[in-house]
Formats: structure tokens, sequence, C-alpha cells
């Protein structure tokens, strides 16, 4: 199986390669990045714990919001599948509800992958081709400034035992415009390629991979694609850990104008009622 190779973040070149690879494949993955490492480790330890508590249900999602904790019961079911997805998790955004003890360690981490994410989108307007850049309603960069939208989610993949399905998270495409996604504590990722194969993204944890959503394919009319990924129990994986994960969906401000059809606020209504969780 092929595997995405990371391309380092500090290196000449690296803001060129990662647009050439988003848009190529929908994925990008770097090393040498900026993001916290061990803030990300501490993140999955203690979210761990609180899953494992059993007090995330006092955090039972508010479906107005959209805030707070989605239990098994509660999970999305990917675009398209009937089936829920073998996961909880838990969403944050700096103005709802999260556990006192642990709302710390997430805004640090939230606003530096937001800087992050900026530098980012920054690069991909620059290598965008003339005709696409100059159809965005603002800069890239700009429609995340001051959006009370971008969510960021405590993954937790629970083990699993008995004759299930191996596909934690079925095969998907994310609603936004990027997403980060510090590497997990267990492999998993896979993304398809052009020849509708499935390709490893790679696991090391100084990897952060980021990948397009629908969004951004809809802002550049399809330039940037939003590829198809999934979450599985690699061949031979131990099926009785479990998984953590942390990825920032960056949302543009609902008054946004993606394309002729959806502004950002419009274009997120459809997806949320589509999924079940509206």
């Amino acid at each position: 199986m092929t595997v995405l190779s990371a391309i380092d973040f500090e290196a000449p070149g690296s803001d060129q390669q990662f647009v050439e690879s988003l848009q190529s494949t929908g994925f990008g993955v770097l090393k040498n990045h900026p993001l916290d490492k061990p803030l990300i480790r501490s993140i999955y330890a203690h979210w761990a714990e609180f899953f494992a508590s059993g007090d995330a249900a006092t955090y039972a999602v508010d479906r107005e919001n959209q805030d707070g904790f989605f239990s098994m019961a509660n999970a999305e079911s990917a675009k398209g599948q009937t089936r829920q997805d073998l996961k909880e998790y838990f969403h944050f955004y700096p103005w709802g509800r999260c556990p006192p003890e642990l709302r710390d360690e997430l805004m640090q981490y939230y606003e530096s992958a937001h800087v992050f994410a900026a530098t980012l989108l920054s690069w991909i307007e620059q290598y965008s081709p003339k005709s696409i850049a100059e159809s965005y309603s603002e800069p890239l960069s700009h429609m995340i400034e001051g959006s009370e939208v971008t969510l960021l989610r405590i993954l937790h993949y629970p083990p699993i035992s008995g004759p299930v399905s191996a596909t934690r998270a079925a095969p998907h495409e994310d609603i936004n415009l990027i997403t980060i996604l510090p590497m997990s504590s267990a492999d998993g990722l896979e993304v398809v390629d052009g020849n509708d194969q499935w390709i490893q993204v790679p696991a090391d944890f100084d990897h952060v991979v980021i990948n397009i959503g629908d969004m951004l394919q809809e802002a550049t009319a399809g330039h940037f694609p939003s590829t198809t990924h999934r979450v599985v129990n690699p061949e031979g994986a131990d099926m009785s850990v479990s998984r953590m994960s942390l990825p920032l969906f960056l949302h543009p401000r609902p008054d946004v104008v993606l394309s002729a059809l959806y502004t950002a606020k419009s274009y997120l209504d459809e997806r949320l009622h589509e999924l079940g969780v509206a």
C-alpha cells in the first residue's frame, strides 16, 4: 500500500510542495511543524481519563449549539452511510462547555493551531491559480478570523471486541475549509488516491496531517479536492487498544461567501442535516 510522504515544514520550498500535495491528493503531511507535541500528548492522556471516568455524560451534547459530548449512541454516520461510526467525542468551542480542569490545555492548543492554520491557508491562496485566487470573496486566511464555529473535536475510538467492523470511521469527507490533525495515539488513518486505492497516512507522532474540506472545494470550484478518508484498525493491529485523535476543523465565519450557491452558514446547515446531527 502506498504511503504519503511527509514534507519538512522548515525546509525551503515547503509551502509550494505542501500546496501541490493538497491539490493532487487532498492531503498534506508536515513534519517539524510548530504545534506543541508535549501539549498534545497531555491532552490525549487527560481526555482518555475523562472518557473512561463516565463524567462525559454530564456534558451531553446540546443539539442547538452542537457543543459537548457525543456518546457512541449519538455518534454521527458518514454521509451516505447507515451504520454509525465506532467512536465517541467531545465538541469544544471557546464559548462552549468544557470540564474546567481541561479547558486551559484545550484553549492553548486551539489558539496555536488556529495561527498555524492561518499560515497554511495563506500558502494555499499564494499558490492558487490566478483565476481561482481572484474568485475568493476574501483572503482565505481572513475567512476564519472571528469565526466562532471553528471546532476542536476530542475523539475517542474505544477498544473493539467481538465480531464487529474494523472500520472506526467510515469513508467520508470533511465539511470545513481545512482540517488540522496532529497524529493520533494509534495508526489507522487512510485516504483514497486517484486510482481509488487506499493510501496509509504516516503515523509518526511528530507529523501533522492537513486535509481539504468540502468548503474549500466549493470555494475553488473543485481545484482543491475534498478527499475521502477513513479510520480503520490496520491488519494485525490490537483491536483492544483505544485511539485518541484531535482534529481542528477550520470553519469560515457564517457570512463568508463560498460560491454563487453557498455561504458558509448555508453549506454547514445543509451538511449537518445530511449527517443527522442537527
